[in-house]
């Protein structure tokens, strides 16, 4: 399979780009850990107006999609600037409300892909945690044939007063959502429609690992570019520049996966679920790898909470591990 990116979808990537880089997202980042939204949800706003969080809505409900290659790209470039808060969650949940239909479908799907409400996913298999739950309009939990609204009508309110469960990335902020909720859908077309949301919610991860670590390997380069050793950059020694080139390897043999996934779903093909578990198998082992890499070659400074690069270092692990660990993915690319 041969895959380029077209001139709009390289348009799209590159307003994104000039976007975030615009909107100092490390600052962002550092408010969202420390439990202020505000910073995050007019960026996220400032997304949505871009068209980002419409790519998995169906066009009857106010969205363009699915559209898995833009997604690709949009997630790619979130991860690449660190972007925080439950963006895969919202990209799945518009694909699962989607596919579900319903009242739940009418009144929700418009909000998301407009931007006007953030929303968090927890699907059967996939972990008990609902991402930012403190800070959604509303958390939906697939269990068996069943669609709840967890969250209810408070949003996120019901979660504002509880202690997140630590994760190694502090932007990453995991709720276990209530049990009970309003049943939202039931029946056979749920389990269906979560089934797809969860290969998305793969899918989408599989980018923003992919983009966690191009950031990673762009910081990591600029670094051994300015440090010195015995008087030269420690860039020019043969064994810094054989871990770096090992490194962009992985990226770039990740990156056809990651496409070819996106040019599967996109067509609807029978193996698209085990190229997608590809997918973010590379995608995540080479963000991983991207991450020890940045850490080694930047020294004690790399772990300074002052440091912009600790948050990627951080978020390397848990995108590799979410939706899809690396062992669960190689069991579904078997699988076929």
């Amino acid at each position: 399979m041969r895959f380029l990116l077209d001139d709009g979808q390289r348009e799209f990537a590159r307003s994104l780009d000039a976007l975030l880089a615009a909107a100092g997202t490390p600052s962002v980042v550092r408010a969202w850990a420390a439990g202020d939204h505000a910073p995050g949800l007019v960026l996220w706003r400032r997304l949505a107006d871009a068209g980002v969080f419409a790519l998995a809505v169906p066009e009857a409900y106010g969205g363009v999609g699915p559209l898995p290659v833009e997604t690709a790209v949009a997630c790619v470039e979130l991860g690449r600037h660190g972007v925080p808060g439950p963006v895969v969650e919202s990209v799945a949940a518009g694909l699962l409300l989607g596919r579900a239909g319903g009242p739940a479908a009418k009144e929700w799907l418009p909000r998301i892909a407009s931007g006007t409400a953030v929303v968090s996913l927890v699907l059967e298999g996939h972990g008990p945690y609902a991402l930012d739950a403190d800070v959604a309009d509303a958390v939906f939990t697939v269990a068996g044939d069943e669609l709840r609204l967890t969250a209810g009508a408070g949003g996120g309110l019901r979660f504002a007063a509880r202690k997140p469960t630590r994760s190694m990335d502090p932007a990453r902020r995991l709720f276990r959502p209530e049990a009970g909720g309003e049943v939202a859908a039931d029946g056979p077309r749920v389990r269906e429609a979560a089934r797809a949301a969860g290969t998305w919610a793969t899918f989408a991860t599989a980018a923003q690992a992919l983009g966690c670590g191009e950031e990673l390997l762009r910081a990591t380069v600029a670094y051994v570019k300015q440090r010195t050793q015995f008087g030269v950059p420690v860039g020019s020694f043969q064994a810094v520049k054989h871990r770096l080139a090992d490194t962009l390897l992985g990226l770039e043999f990740a990156r056809p996966l990651l496409y070819g996934a996106a040019v599967e779903l996109a067509e609807g093909a029978p193996g698209a679920g085990a190229a997608v578990a590809a997918a973010k198998v590379a995608a995540g082992e080479a963000g991983y790898a991207a991450a020890r890499t940045a850490l080694q070659l930047h020294g004690a400074v790399g772990y300074t909470e002052e440091l912009d690069l600790a948050w990627w270092l951080r978020r390397a692990r848990p995108l590799r591990d979410a939706w899809g660990t690396p062992s669960a993915c190689r069991a579904r690319v078997l699988a076929g």
